[in-house]
């Protein structure tokens, strides 16, 4: 197969297991879905979604995130990861959301990744997921799938994002990005998979033998 016969078939197979992909966070607007998926940073999803809950309470918008102090944001979300830097993050964060956008999420990468805590996979997840503008957000699973699939060589995140993004329609991206690490984590995970068990692998591949090595995003 030819690298657009790979990604034609990944496609094929998960639009067919995923036609429709829930977003793994939880949140009810833009705010709780950049605080989310700020926290989601070296944590899991489900981690996420067990603090989240509580901080929200109290902090449900920005005007309510920036009254409150570090320490009652670090309360909420201290089993996260990262702990001490994103308690701060979240606090600077909503202060600038007021000082710099009027209390709203804004809806360009320049100024998502501006703000703390907020690189560029966390503002694209946020463009695409909250306002639909096209991105195509690369986290591990993403980034280690392409390679196993060689539609891309692995060499960085970056490198991953635009090889996907030449493959595959901006139409496409939003619901691709959740297909493929939801496949990942399902089917294709990096301890038993191995580019030799799942049905992508197999379909694309069927001649493999050698477990396929790949980098990490």
């Amino acid at each position: 197969m030819t690298k657009q016969e790979r990604a034609h078939t990944a496609k094929t197979i998960l639009d067919r297991l995923y036609p429709t992909v829930p977003i793994p966070l939880d949140h009810t607007d833009p705010f709780t879905l950049l605080i989310a998926v700020l926290l989601s940073a070296q944590c899991t999803d489900k981690r996420v979604n067990l603090v989240t809950p509580a901080l929200f309470k109290i902090g449900p918008t920005p005007q309510k995130m920036a009254r409150l102090t570090v320490d009652q944001i670090l309360a909420c979300i201290n089993t996260c990861g990262l702990a001490n830097s994103k308690a701060k993050n979240v606090k600077r964060l909503a202060q600038l959301l007021l000082e710099r956008h009027n209390g709203e999420v804004p809806a360009t990468f320049s100024d998502l990744e501006a703000l703390p805590g907020v690189g560029h996979k966390t503002a694209g997840v946020v463009l695409s997921h909250a306002f639909h503008i096209p991105a195509f957000p690369v986290d591990t699973h993403i980034h280690r799938l392409a390679q196993r699939w060689k539609l891309s060589n692995g060499s960085s995140v970056t490198q991953t994002e635009a090889d996907l993004k030449k493959l595959y329609a901006p139409a496409d991206w939003e619901l691709l990005h959740l297909q493929i690490i939801t496949y990942g984590r399902e089917h294709c995970p990096a301890r038993s998979c191995h580019g030799l068990t799942c049905e992508i692998c197999r379909t694309c591949f069927p001649n493999r033998r050698t477990p396929i090595t790949t980098r990490k995003a």
